[in-house]
């Protein structure tokens, strides 16, 4: 039977984003309702447990089991903190909910506010969008002068406000400990856990940091009940699943489906991405955004799943499936995301900060046809110091188009120091040509 959408099956239509449109067609803050109103807070944490909600933001941890950790016994105040940063390269499924179905996300960040005993909830967005912050802000205030947020929220005694602060664009920020120093006006720099955020986290007061899809999911999970989430998708990887697809493929864009689809069905089946571009042949595919280490087209036939990806040597991490195609050097791609990571490094951890700028300069070097044999294990001894020596993800992160691309490409990277060019073949830049800076 073929699964039905869920998260985005209004989102082409007019007006899907208003209040009216919700209560109309949707949720309508019923599973807000029903939650304040039948359920004690420590039911809503057992619920999403029993469903194996993951959080959808990169690193796949369970929901409720985050939630269960906020610390209870204290005086201090709680807060939700949704990361609508979004800021991992091929991703934008969290713009889309946010810009085309807010309400699913406003209704879900009340619910996980009660469930942890918080009466506020921040939603961190990503500077640049600004356009989807206005909608956001709007549907809010709707949100208010209906009393689905504010005081005693249907009547139950319970109190909840949902703000949204705008970031300024720092990808470091989507860290968990960073964008709570962003929330409190400080730069966005991780911290050193422990303490982590349930116990001490905003204004050092127990917070949950989660994902736009992953609230979203929350009211679903208590409207629709565990029994339908837990059907949908393979074990330990439960529930409707947004995917981003990119790159050199006829139709880009968010496909909703669950984790039994394959990597290969997204990229190349008819009814998501229909394939590649201009009869071109599939080389390479990285699978859940650019952090992640690349994929071979023959290791893409397995589930699209935190579980089966990782198998596979890589990470389901935001689902952002970039596709590439033949006429592209890995050696290019490797130093073009390297220029993006360096950029982004907070600054804060030496290896990190001081690696990407080595790693820039090594690709850079090989790229223009300039490097040496050496060059490539030195790339490969660089990343050896950075991976797992920062605070945060962020030094794995930059290192992996760089580990990735030398070992399933390395020939890619000893013919451009042979030969002193890209030997990559591409029509729209003839057979070969000096592989100059920004050339490809």
């Amino acid at each position: 039977m073929a699964y039905e959408p869920v998260l985005t099956k209004f989102v082409k239509e007019p007006n899907c984003y208003t209040l009216d449109f919700y209560k109309a067609k949707d949720l309508g803050y019923e599973a807000l309702r029903k939650a304040v109103t039948t359920m004690q807070p420590n039911d809503v944490i057992e619920m999403v447990k029993a469903s194996g909600l993951r959080g959808r933001g990169g690193a796949g941890f369970p929901t409720g089991l985050k939630w269960q950790f906020v610390l209870k016994d204290t005086p201090k105040p709680k807060y939700i903190c949704c990361n609508a940063d979004e800021s991992e390269p091929g991703t934008f499924k969290d713009h889309l909910l946010m810009e085309r179905n807010p309400h699913l996300l406003i209704e879900g960040c009340a619910i996980g506010c009660y469930a942890i005993g918080a009466k506020v909830a921040y939603i961190y967005i990503r500077g640049e969008f600004y356009h989807v912050q206005k909608v956001l802000e709007q549907q809010i205030e709707e949100a208010y002068r209906a009393g689905f947020l504010g005081k005693n929220i249907f009547g139950s005694g319970f109190d909840c406000d949902v703000f949204v602060h705008r970031g300024a664009g720092a990808y470091e920020a989507g860290e968990e400990t960073a964008l709570i120093e962003s929330l409190e006006g400080k730069r966005a720099q991780p911290r050193i856990k422990p303490p982590f955020p349930a116990v001490s986290g905003l204004y050092n007061c127990p917070s949950a940091v989660n994902n736009v899809e992953t609230l979203a999911n929350v009211p679903l999970i208590i409207s629709k009940g565990v029994e339908w989430f837990t059907s949908l998708g393979p074990e330990k990887n439960n529930g409707p699943k947004l995917y981003c697809v990119s790159g050199h493929v006829k139709n880009p864009g968010v496909f909703e489906a669950t984790m039994d689809v394959s990597l290969k069905e997204l990229i190349l089946g008819d009814q998501y991405a229909g394939g590649m571009k201009d009869g071109r042949t599939l080389k390479a595919v990285i699978p859940g955004g650019s952090s992640t280490p690349v994929l071979l087209p023959d290791q893409i036939d397995i589930p699209a799943s935190f579980d089966a990806v990782a198998k596979a040597g890589s990470m389901l991490g935001s689902a952002a499936i970039m596709a590439v195609d033949d006429t592209t050097c890995m050696v290019w791609l490797a130093k073009n995301l390297l220029a993006f990571y360096r950029h982004e490094s907070c600054g804060k951890c030496t290896p990190c900060r001081e690696g990407a700028d080595w790693l820039l300069k090594l690709l850079t070097r090989i790229e223009a046809g300039e490097g040496q044999m050496k060059d490539i294990d030195l790339l490969l001894d660089v990343s050896k110091n950075i991976g797992g020596k920062t605070l945060c993800p962020f030094g794995d992160a930059e290192i992996a188009p760089v580990l990735s691309t030398i070992k399933h490409f390395r020939h890619e990277y000893e013919a451009h120091v042979r030969e002193g060019c890209c030997t990559i073949p591409a029509p729209w830049r003839g057979t070969r040509a000096p592989a100059l800076a920004g050339h490809h």
